[in-house]
């Protein structure tokens, strides 16, 4: 890309998120991705440059070794700062950002100083030439969360051997205002392989999007939800546009029945998509591990509950393929060994370790390089603590790669096949009335911040106390009066 003179009017807006925003070119498929940072934490020039590049390095050399190459795009910071960007241009995504953005993430500032960008390929586009195609691109975009239910030894709450951590955490966000209402979402039954409880997973997703799905048209979101204040969430008008890409003869009269039958089409394709895949990554290497333990359905999901009212056991994992991205994100998502209980006290290891010799942070890679030797160490799998740093730092690193693994986002571009598509090199995935040429990739690929673990330790006594006290003693008090009524409503028989 030319890194001289930028005119404005070929950008527009495309997104952000807490730590970033992006704005997309109009014609090529790209996007620069400007970092934005607290108030109180300015950063030179130098700084964001070497934040850039750690972030392009930790993409490079770790997660593109883990979910195959396919999948991940690195992209590449500006080799100098963009000096000639307009100030007016940054007056105006800043001014966009703040009518976009929810105003309870809108604490932080964009960079507008240093001019310094990370320049990357516009993942809602399909992934095969730099320019936009003139043919209409479905994306949708599903942040998955974490596909498991811990299974270390150090988890004291019994109740987070049984609930998933995004089902508890439902209820907290609800209580404090962030989504109006409880989303039927539950990840195990997405990352279960079992198209059964995938369709349910998925057509949840889509009935209370919160932030775990969106859905682009030619680049511009059309279904989705920033805030509780401003979801953009009919299915009606959801199907009025997706009708084009699943029923292009127009066949389908509109209507409830029309809705329907779109939507069913969509949750089929992203499925099949989702299980597909054979991009040889090195997820491989942490088979030798603990394995995917625990419970394999989560006593919270709706799905579950539900056939348990019917007297029906839940249909457990068919097993996700082990070329699928599902999978890979899964393998990653499980060096999380510890959990936050057991890691947590590790983390207290190392800082008092860098309080006595803080010269050594860099020599412990805390903030980078993100090299090969750095990948090497997170395949250590052993949970035997040897009391020494070494240890603990190895833990507390592979805790940061899966967490950044449990907040990724995959990407999913859909493209009606052209009829004359025997040179297209591009897979091909059907649906009932057409075919579509299809791409999937990962974002949100940032190595969680070092200095996080202890916000994370927090949140995770905090989610689960609010659970305990609410849900969880609700549905013991609702049992105690069932029983209690049975023991009012018994019946003695006496002898005649």
């Amino acid at each position: 890309m030319d890194e001289g003179k930028m005119d404005e009017n070929e950008w527009r807006y495309h997104g952000e998120g807490n730590k970033s925003l992006v704005v997309a070119h109009a014609q090529r498929c790209v996007v620069l991705r400007f970092l934005k940072f607290p108030p109180n934490r300015k950063k030179t020039s130098e700084e964001i440059f070497q934040h850039l590049q750690n972030i392009v390095d930790f993409g490079k050399n770790v997660m593109k070794e883990f979910l195959g190459e396919n999948y991940v795009h690195c992209g590449h910071p500006l080799s100098r700062p963009v000096s000639s960007i307009p100030l007016g241009f940054f007056r105006k995504l800043t001014l966009f950002s703040l009518l976009c953005f929810p105003e309870s993430r809108c604490d932080k500032d964009l960079d507008t100083l240093s001019g310094y960008a990370l320049c990357l390929p516009n993942l809602a586009r399909l992934q095969t030439y730099r320019f936009a195609e003139h043919r209409p691109i479905l994306c949708v975009e599903i942040k998955p969360k974490c596909g498991f239910i811990p299974f270390s030894s150090d988890v004291t709450h019994e109740m987070k051997q049984k609930v998933c951590r995004y089902c508890m955490h439902q209820h907290l966000k609800v209580a404090t205002g962030k989504w109006k209402q409880i989303s039927k979402y539950c990840p195990l039954d997405l990352y279960s392989g079992n198209k059964q409880r995938m369709y349910f997973a998925l057509k949840s997703l889509l009935q209370e999007a919160q932030n775990n799905l969106k859905i682009f048209k030619n680049g511009e979101l059309i279904y989705g939800c920033k805030d509780a204040r401003s979801p953009m969430t009919d299915w009606s008008e959801l199907a009025h546009h997706l009708k084009p890409f699943f029923f292009p003869s127009n066949g389908l009269a509109s209507g409830p029945h029309c809705t329907r039958a779109v939507i069913r089409e969509l949750v089929r394709v992203i499925t099949r998509v989702l299980l597909s895949g054979s991009d040889k990554g090195r997820a491989g290497a942490l088979r030798s591990g603990p394995g995917l333990r625990g419970p394999p359905v989560c006593e919270a999901s709706p799905f579950s509950r539900s056939l348990r009212c019917q007297g029906k056991n839940t249909p457990e994992r068919s097993g996700l393929p082990k070329g699928c991205l599902l999978y890979k994100t899964l393998q990653v998502q499980m060096l999380d060994l510890l959990d936050i209980e057991g890691l947590y006290p590790l983390y207290r290891r190392v800082e008092r370790y860098l309080e006595e010799f803080p010269e050594e942070r860099k020599t412990l890679q805390i903030d980078g390089p993100y090299d090969e030797a750095f990948y090497q160490r997170l395949l250590d799998l052993s949970t035997e603590d040897d009391g020494t740093v070494a240890f603990a730092l190895t833990k507390v690193q592979q805790y940061r790669v899966a967490m950044t693994a449990k907040d990724c986002s995959i990407m999913i571009a859909l493209s009606p096949c052209l009829q004359d598509a025997s040179s297209d090199q591009r897979p091909v995935v059907p649906s009932s009335r057409s075919r579509f040429a299809f791409s999937v990739s990962v974002l949100d690929l940032d190595l969680k911040p070092y200095e996080s673990i202890p916000h994370q330790y927090k949140l995770d006594g905090k989610i689960v106390n609010y659970y305990l006290k609410t849900v969880h003693a609700k549905d013991a008090t609702v049992m105690s009066t069932r029983f209690k009524e049975s023991e009012d409503c018994t019946l003695v028989l006496h002898k005649v």
